[in-house]
């Protein structure tokens, strides 16, 4: 099976395709049934991750994500159009002028997983208050990638003790940005208080386990 990460003519916080490639390499080892990515966007990574799941499982997994949606207002399209900016003039005439959709919109990243429907199912909210609402314990791979707060990120790392616990695996985006410390911090002293694994992969992604993998 060749990896390959795909940018659906969309904004991506992996912006490297090495960096992309490498998460789908790393969740391809681990062979996750049950994914839940914190911090959707545009639904670039949820779509590759859903792709890989496939080429995994067939039809027997599940993908969860979730994500505040800021963009999406719920006014009309022909609202919400002039706020898409692109420095591709292409993919601006593409979102504003063709499909009338931001892409960074809940209606926008169902689009683009409907493939999947099946297997998909997209919460708009706040992942600390969501966290608190859903079954966590289900899932055996997490992907978080949503607030670089401090509180933010250990509060989405608290509610979903259980995963690691049931020696699930929590991969953290942004490990160590300078202008956003709070990542790291909130990381490091979540293993520590909690006597867990802490792995630092390709220079960005922090990995959570219990057990050594």
């Amino acid at each position: 099976m060749k990896i390959r990460f795909k940018n659906y003519w969309r904004k991506t916080s992996l912006k490297k395709k090495e960096d992309g490639i490498f998460l789908l390499n790393h969740i391809k080892k681990i062979r996750p049934r049950n994914f839940l990515e914190i911090g959707v966007f545009h639904g670039v990574t949820s779509r590759n991750v859903c792709e890989l799941l496939h080429e995994l499982h067939g039809n027997k997994f599940k993908f969860t994500g979730i994500d505040l949606f800021e963009n999406d207002t719920g006014k009309l399209d022909e609202e919400i159009a002039p706020n898409i900016h692109f420095s591709n003039p292409l993919k601006n005439i593409y979102y504003r002028y063709i499909v009338r959709r931001d892409p960074y919109s809940y209606q926008s990243v169902l689009g683009l997983l409907k493939k999947f429907k099946e297997n998909v199912n997209i919460i708009k909210g706040n992942s600390n208050d969501v966290l608190k609402e859903i079954k966590t314990e289900v899932f055996d791979y997490i992907f978080l990638d949503g607030g670089h707060k401090y509180e933010t990120v250990k509060n989405d790392l608290k509610n979903l003790m259980q995963v690691v616990n049931n020696n699930g695996t929590i991969l953290c985006d942004d490990y160590d940005l300078s202008y956003a410390p709070g990542v790291k911090k909130a990381i490091d002293e979540y293993v520590l208080d909690n006597n867990f694994n802490l792995k630092i992969l390709n220079s960005r992604f922090a990995e959570i386990t219990k057990y050594l993998k």
